[in-house]
């Protein structure tokens, strides 16, 4: 089993960045594929953008890209989004995602973790 934890989610002014980060730990994530998800209120969850363990990125949403980067350090267990350019429609709950399912990554079961809020104000 994997946990996972979000952190550096907060409130930033548009055109601002952010930093997340999403830790894992219990076991080894090598073979996984890593998915960032948001989900803005009302509204259902969509992934954002994913990433091999190996570090091939597999994914940007269109709405993110060109602004936002996925990356991931293996030896710390973590995987980061880098948010650049925000726009106050980037306002969500952002949530990393662990999976083996290589194809199905967006859409089947793997770990969450609990979630960090990014406000964008204009």
């Amino acid at each position: 089993q994997v946990q996972l934890v979000e952190s550096g989610g907060g409130l930033v002014q548009a055109g601002g960045s952010l930093r997340l980060s999403c830790v894992g730990s219990g076991r080894t994530l090598k073979s996984h594929i890593m998915g960032w998800f948001r989900q803005a209120p009302g509204k259902e969850r969509e992934p954002v953008a994913s990433i091999s363990w190996s570090g091939a990125v597999a994914y940007y949403s269109d709405s993110v890209k060109g602004r936002f980067s996925i990356s991931r350090d293996a030896a710390r267990n973590t995987v980061y989004l880098q948010m650049n350019s925000l726009k106050p429609e980037d306002t969500a709950v952002y949530y990393c995602k662990a999976t083996l399912d290589g194809t199905g990554w967006s859409t089947g079961v793997g770990s969450w973790g609990q979630g960090t809020q990014v406000t964008v104000s204009t």
